[in-house]
């Protein structure tokens, strides 16, 4: 996934202009870049792993009257990387190919790289062949591919460029005769462009100089560190993950353990939990949502904005907005770098399939990775099961940038897919923070218990001074974001629509083919990276996860039975070895000596 970006004019491109159009393709990702360009009578090629605006400063496009380039989230293709040129064809591209494995065998073409790019020059490169028209190009590439492909394809030997996008995550505007496009409307907007329009799938043809040569290629040096490392197989290493069955006392009535800080169990061993419970999942009437979004209704153009993560939860209700609701969103993405490439995957088919504009806003990757790196090691030297939360902090900046898409589209609704059955309490609770039963939201919220939230913290803290880090600005300003910024016009989805999880499951996996993981059968938290190594600690060390209070959840609410509850999660609480893997590669920290110190902690059982 990237940010893509182009100008084709009769005049030498504004330098001006081009540092605008790049610098906002940054949002979406700075890990690598590319540009493709016109020189005289012979286009120039470069790729890098560094941001676009580094990549600017060192190539001269000062004679060029045609210039496309992409600013990158690496998904897949590590040493790959965009503009992508294959048989006299060149394609930038933002979103993820999901089929394009299986592509290549329909293709009289070789398959040289692993980027998934590749498939669609295959795809322009065949269809030219064949001898058919350039207007085909969209149509054949879009019959093929699944998932997201919003992409500038060059044919420079025919002089023509080629613009189209199945989601609507491109767009084109005109200037003083110059034609600008880039992924979003935003910075056409900056640069006073006129005619601004959407491009769908007929796509647009523009022309551009023509050239018979091959073009100059450079590639700097590749990326040093795995940005992406891949899910790991079984091994050996594996078998030092620690697995059992805990024969804990467990409440008759749900399937809270004793180790769940602050239970209790009355004469018929029923927990306070239980006993204090308040439906959750008690929708409602949907025609009050309909009501309270009337005002937000746009005749044309986009209307509400969803925050989207590719989890079953922003899926389905993503789902419900566009299906149920009959509103025209367009979804937003926060990546911190703990987004694994299952939820890009799942994020590009929805967006495909059900034509919806994906926003994205990529943080820094490497440093939010320092950053997890520094806590998870501090955690290490110094292990409390109230101190795990500090490792997902930097994911709180999705509240954050909530606002940033905001001003930048200029919709104001926000709506949200948040599980109402997702409150764990024990996170909290092991820092200190007894459960507050009258909690009706998913997030804390108020001043004074952050505030007292934020004082244990800073106590357990004392014990690791590894805590104390570049990273604790980032930790701190997430969390005002998250719960003392002032939140408005925003409305969950599932205060309206009861949350079912056999039917969104269903809905899911048949309507939109959803994916799911190879190392867990529930379709929960398995586009998380960190949720696989967080649980296997509680588990370890407390023997109960947030899945034994989600399934306790569903059962207060009857949704399940105690047996069929204790039967999941005894199967969802084993460990995932392959994203366990894959987490503490992502941060730099070897796996067989965190696992020994996780098997280490004196147990709470």
């Amino acid at each position: 996934m990237c940010g893509i970006f182009g100008i084709v004019s009769n005049e030498v491109v504004s330098s001006k202009n081009l540092d605008i159009l790049a610098h906002h393709a940054e949002q979406r990702g700075r890990d690598s870049s590319g540009l493709y360009f016109s020189n005289e009578d012979r286009f120039s090629l470069y790729r890098a792993p560094c941001s676009i605006s580094k990549l600017l400063r060192k190539v001269n496009t000062d004679s060029s009257k045609f210039i496309m380039g992409h600013s990158r989230l690496i998904t897949n293709g590590l040493s790959d990387n965009q503009p992508v040129y294959q048989n006299s064809v060149c394609v930038i591209h933002n979103g993820i190919v999901v089929n394009h494995d299986h592509l290549w065998s329909q293709l009289n073409k070789n398959r040289k790289q692993a980027i998934d790019t590749e498939i669609i020059s295959a795809i322009a490169a065949q269809v030219i062949e064949d001898g058919d028209s350039i207007e085909s190009v969209p149509k054949r590439v879009l019959e093929l591919c699944k998932g997201t492909v919003a992409c500038a394809i060059a044919l420079p030997k025919l002089g023509k460029l080629c613009l189209f996008s199945n989601n609507g995550s491109l767009f084109i505007g005109i200037k003083d005769s110059t034609q600008y496009f880039s992924s979003e409307r935003y910075p056409l907007t900056q640069l006073n462009c006129e005619a601004i329009e959407q491009i769908r799938n007929n796509g647009v043809i523009l022309d551009i100089p023509v050239s018979h040569e091959e073009p100059f290629i450079n590639d700097h040096e590749q990326h040093t560190t795995n940005l992406i490392p891949g899910l790991g197989i079984h091994s050996e290493e594996e078998k030092i993950l620690e697995h059992q069955n805990h024969n804990v006392r467990r409440c008759t009535r749900c399937i809270l353990p004793e180790t769940m800080p602050y239970i209790r169990f009355d004469a018929q061993g029923i927990c306070n939990y239980c006993h204090t419970y308040k439906p959750r999942n008690k929708p409602r009437p949907t025609a009050e949502l309909f009501e309270l979004v009337d005002k937000y209704r746009r005749i044309n153009g986009d209307d509400c904005i969803i925050p989207f993560s590719g989890g079953r939860d922003s899926c389905y209700g993503l789902h419900l907005v566009l299906k149920e609701l009959r509103m025209k969103p367009i979804t937003y993405t926060y990546d911190w770098g703990m987004v694994t490439d299952l939820g890009r995957r799942n994020i590009s088919r929805m967006s495909a399939q059900l034509g919806v504009e994906n926003i994205i806003v990529a943080d820094d990757i490497a440093q939010k990775r320092r950053n997890i790196a520094q806590n998870l090691k501090a955690w290490l030297n110094s292990p409390h099961l109230g101190m795990i939360s500090i490792l997902t902090a930097g994911d709180k900046h999705f509240f954050r940038h909530i606002e940033t898409i905001k001003q930048q589209t200029g919709i104001s609704l926000n709506l949200w897919g948040v599980n109402p059955l997702e409150v764990t309490h024990f996170k909290a609770g092991f820092l200190g923070v007894p459960p507050y039963f009258e909690e009706q939201s998913v997030y804390t919220h108020g001043g004074m218990k952050q505030l007292r939230y934020q004082w244990l913290r800073l106590n357990a803290m004392l014990h690791s001074p590894g805590y104390f880090n570049s990273s604790l600005w980032d930790t701190l300003s997430g969390e005002y974001y998250r719960s003392f910024h002032k939140k408005t016009d925003y409305f969950h989805i599932f205060d309206y629509w009861r949350w079912d999880e056999k039917i969104i499951d269903d809905v899911l996996l048949n309507e939109y083919d959803w994916e799911t993981a190879s190392d867990t059968k529930t379709t929960w938290r398995i586009g998380d990276g960190t949720a696989a190594f967080y649980n296997y600690v509680y588990y370890t060390v407390a023997g109960f996860t947030e899945h034994d209070t989600f399934r306790s959840n569903q059962i207060r609410e009857g949704d399940l039975t105690r047996e069929e509850a204790l039967e999941l999660a005894l199967d969802e609480n084993r460990p995932r070895y392959p994203n366990i893997k894959w987490y503490l590669d992502a941060v730099g920290v070897d796996f067989k000596e965190a696992i020994r110190i996780v098997n280490a902690i004196p147990k709470l059982y």
